[in-house]
């Protein structure tokens, strides 16, 4: 019954975060756009109202007209629509479910001794601390430079230099799979963060200046467009990076933090094409330079088992018995692929391997996580032999035969 609330308890969680990232990423590359695709008024009413951009747009058999003030109208509306929970929503429901699967399982998800030999109970402190490091450094940047001249540059530069590190960082401390994790929510973090402290907080300033009659301070705006900016460009890196658990060949490669950077670098370059694609500047350069970084990348870290021949079988060799694989998966896997797992609340992505059946029906999944790309198991918690990889190996090319 625990491993099945648990089972809910992901699912919902998972889905909530989902859900409420659609509508905060949503949110926030229309209003990028939005921004963008603006254009200055003809209308001298308009002008006169302190309009400095609208937008005709048709969708849903009607026809909105979306306009911005440079400052704030005259008279401010009683009724003002505030874009903050969809990022609040994201960032909590995205912590529980980090606490659920990484924090309550240290031991299991966060720690690979062959990368850094430390407690479950030291993981769970260094990735609180790196997802607070995370804003600290980034906040940091931005009030010391933000506001000086040709402040977006160095921010820039000096931001991406944290990032460079902190990804060096976290896959030089945790597991692959928990760094890649753990840069794309120390990004959310920043993300939501910005929302949190910067955004709605100069927002409600220049709110309440207009309804005291006073002529709100510009720099508000400045700073949460500044915020807002980064914000678009961290969205597609932090998508990857988490939904990079699943695709053990990116976080199990060689040099895991450079492939990680230049995935994160292709999304950016994507995401620049986007942003002056909305301006009328069409720049194929950005997307085929992100298509180049990610074929390299592929043709990079493609595991050398794949471009060997298949093995031809030697007459009189000895065969790998059914027996001989059991005995390797009992030994190393179905402490977390049973019924009831020893290293984790639930069975593995539900894959069970305690049984002939299940052996044979995940033989691919075997070859493919064990074998292959080396991935299993997670941080080599049971401590499986090179031989006993090959002895899988030899198995499933052999027809994956239950005798």
């Amino acid at each position: 019954m625990e491993a099945y609330i648990f089972d809910w308890l992901n699912l919902l969680l998972r889905w909530l975060h989902v859900i409420t990232a659609i509508a905060w990423i949503g949110s926030s590359f229309y209003f990028v756009w939005l921004d963008n695709s603006l254009t200055k008024p003809e209308d001298p009413e308009l002008l006169q109202k302190g309009v400095g951009g609208e937008l005709w747009a048709v969708h849903g058999g009607g026809f909105y007209n979306p306009q911005k003030y440079l400052l704030a109208p005259k008279t401010l509306p009683q009724n003002l629509h505030w874009f903050f929970w969809e990022s609040y929503s994201t960032w909590l429901s995205g912590f529980a479910l980090f606490s659920v699967l990484y924090l309550f399982n240290a031991g299991t998800f966060l720690v690979d001794k062959h990368v850094l030999d430390m407690t479950a109970t030291t993981a769970v402190f260094a990735a609180l601390g790196y997802l607070a490091a995370g804003w600290v450094v980034y906040d940091a940047i931005c009030r010391l430079f933000g506001d000086k001249p040709g402040g977006d540059r160095v921010v820039g530069i000096l931001v991406t230099i944290y990032v460079v590190a902190a990804v060096w960082v976290a896959c030089h401390v945790f597991s692959g799979r928990a760094a890649f994790l753990m840069t794309g929510a120390s990004l959310a973090t920043v993300m939501s963060a910005n929302v949190l402290f910067w955004i709605i907080p100069g927002q409600r300033k220049m709110v309440a200046s207009m309804r005291a009659g006073q002529s709100p301070d510009p720099i508000h705006g400045k700073r949460g467009k500044q915020r807002s900016v980064h914000n678009t460009y961290f969205t597609l890196p932090v998508i990857f990076a988490m939904l990079s658990n699943h695709y053990s060949m990116t976080y199990s490669a060689a040099n895991n933090w450079l492939v990680l950077l230049l995935i994160m670098l292709a999304g950016v370059l994507i995401r620049q094409f986007f942003v002056l694609k909305h301006k009328g500047i069409f720049k194929w350069q950005y997307p085929a330079a992100a298509v180049v970084i990610l074929a390299g990348v592929a043709a990079w870290i493609v595991p050398k088992s794949a471009l060997q021949p298949a093995p031809v079988a030697v007459q009189g060799a000895p065969a790998v018995s059914f027996a001989q694989v059991q005995q390797v998966v009992e030994t190393r896997c179905i402490q977390c692929h049973a019924a009831k797992p020893t290293l984790m609340p639930v069975p593995g992505k539900g894959i069970l391997l305690d049984s002939k059946d299940g052996i044979l029906q995940h033989a691919q999944q075997i070859y493919q996580q064990a074998v292959v790309q080396k991935a299993m198991p997670l941080g080599n918690l049971t401590n499986i032999t090179d031989d006993e990889r090959a002895l899988l190996g030899k198995w499933f090319e052999g027809g994956a035969k239950g005798e």
